[in-house]
C-alpha cells in the first residue's frame, strides 16, 4: 500500500504537524516517496457515535445489508467510531468490512416483558435471572452491556425502574468480573440512584439526574451520553400516551429540564459524550447536530468537540492522532472548534489509513 501525508493542526492541539500513514497506522517520522492527500486545514480523529443502533429502523430490526447502509451514512457524515448499545440482529459480519466504521458492540438490550420496544431486547420473565443474562451479553458483545433501566409500566401509568437494587448489584458485578462494562437506559429518576449505586459504567439519556445523583456519578466516574437529539422527541411520545396523562405529563417535564441537566452534569465533572440514538426514531448520520446539541446546553465548543472525537475516542480505547494510532480521521478548511458546523463539510474522510471521502 503507497504511503500517504497529511499536514496540518492536529486536533485537539494547536500545532501544524506532518503525519504519514503506512498499513493504516498513524506515523509521525517521515516515510519516503509518500503521497500527499492532505496540506493544510485541521485534523481530527474521526467522530464517535457512542449511543447508536445498527441494525434497528423505525419498525424495528433490520436485515444485514441495511445495516451496512446505516453504517455507510454515519461513516460518510464523519462518524468512524460507534459504540452499539443493542442490536436485535448479529452485526459482527459489519465488523470485517474495512470500508465500514469501527463497530463496538453492546449485543442485546436486556429487558423485561411488555417493558421495552417490542423485537428488540432480550426479555427476562423473572428479574433475578439478571446476572446469567449479563454473563451471556458480556461474553456476545464487545466489552458492553445494555439494561433498560426504566420503562413505562402501564399498571402504574408511569416510567417505573425493571430491576431490584440488589439484582443489579450482582449484574454489574458479573460484568465487571468478565471485563465488560454495562449501561443503562434510563429517562426517569427512580432507577437511576440504584443504578448508579451498583457501579454501573454510563447512563444514557439521563433525564431524570438529580443533583445528588450527579454528584455521585461526578464521585464515581460514572458516564453520561443524554441523546439530546433524542429527547426532542419526548413531547411527541407524549401527545400519542393519551391513556397515560402521568406518563405524558412526566415526559414533558423531563424533556423541559434536558438542557439543565446536561449543564449541571458538565459543570460537576461528569464525563459526558456524544450519542445520537439512530435507529428508529432518528435518522443515521446526525452525530454532528449531537455535537452542536452538547455545546447549546452548555459544552464550549472545544468540550462539545471533545464529546464526539477525541475525548470519547480515550473513553472507548483508542487513541487520537498519536503514533502507531489508527488512521481514522477528517480534515477540514477552518478550525471545527471556532465553528462546531464546519464538522459538516471535512475535505477528506479517512477511515483505517484508506481515503473514503
Amino acid at each position: 500500500m503507497t504511503a500517504l501525508h497529511l499536514r496540518g493542526v492536529v486536533l485537539p492541539g494547536d500545532d501544524e504537524r506532518d503525519l504519514w500513514v503506512v498499513n493504516g497506522r498513524v506515523r509521525t517520522r517521515p516515510v519516503p516517496g509518500a503521497r500527499t492527500v492532505v496540506d493544510g486545514g485541521f485534523l481530527l480523529p474521526g467522530l464517535v457515535d457512542a449511543h447508536c443502533h445498527v441494525g434497528i429502523g423505525p419498525r424495528g430490526p433490520v436485515t444485514l445489508e441495511v445495516a451496512a447502509e446505516q453504517a455507510e451514512t454515519d461513516r460518510d457524515a464523519g462518524t468512524l467510531l460507534i459504540r452499539d448499545c443493542g442490536s436485535p440482529i448479529d452485526t459482527r459480519p459489519l465488523q470485517e468490512r474495512l470500508d465500514l466504521p469501527r463497530i463496538i458492540r453492546s449485543g442485546r438490550h436486556l429487558s423485561r416483558p411488555k417493558r421495552y420496544i417490542p423485537m428488540l431486547g432480550a426479555d427476562l420473565e423473572d428479574p433475578s435471572l439478571l446476572p446469567a443474562a449479563v454473563a451471556e451479553q458480556a461474553e456476545y458483545g464487545d466489552g458492553w452491556v445494555k439494561l433498560v433501566g426504566d420503562w413505562i409500566d402501564r399498571d402504574r401509568g408511569d416510567l417505573a425502574p425493571l430491576w431490584p437494587d440488589d439484582v443489579l448489584a450482582e449484574a454489574i458485578a458479573t460484568a465487571h468480573a468478565a471485563g465488560a462494562r454495562v449501561t443503562a437506559h434510563v429517562f426517569g429518576e427512580d432507577a437511576l440512584p440504584g443504578l448508579v449505586g451498583a457501579g454501573i459504567d454510563c447512563i444514557e439519556h439521563g433525564t431524570g439526574l438529580s443533583s445528588d445523583v450527579i454528584a455521585e456519578m461526578a464521585r464515581r466516574g460514572t458516564a453520561l451520553v443524554p441523546t439530546l437529539i433524542n429527547i426532542e422527541n419526548f413531547p411527541g411520545i407524549a401527545e400519542r400516551a393519551t391513556k397515560f396523562p402521568a406518563y405524558a405529563a412526566h415526559m414533558r417535564d423531563l424533556h423541559a429540564r434536558a438542557g439543565a441537566m446536561v449543564a449541571e452534569a458538565v459543570e460537576a465533572g461528569v464525563p459526558v459524550y456524544a450519542g445520537t440514538d439512530a435507529g428508529g426514531g432518528i435518522m443515521h448520520g446526525r452525530l454532528v447536530d449531537e455535537v452542536v446539541a452538547l455545546h447549546r446546553a452548555g459544552m464550549t465548543t472545544e468540550q462539545a468537540l471533545a464529546a464526539g472525537s477525541w475525548g470519547a475516542r480515550g473513553w472507548l480505547g483508542f487513541s487520537g492522532l498519536d503514533e502507531g494510532s489508527p488512521a481514522d480521521l477528517l480534515a477540514f478548511d477552518a478550525d471545527p472548534r471556532l465553528d462546531l458546523d464546519v464538522l459538516r463539510a471535512p475535505t477528506r474522510i479517512m477511515l483505517r489509513g484508506r481515503v473514503v471521502g
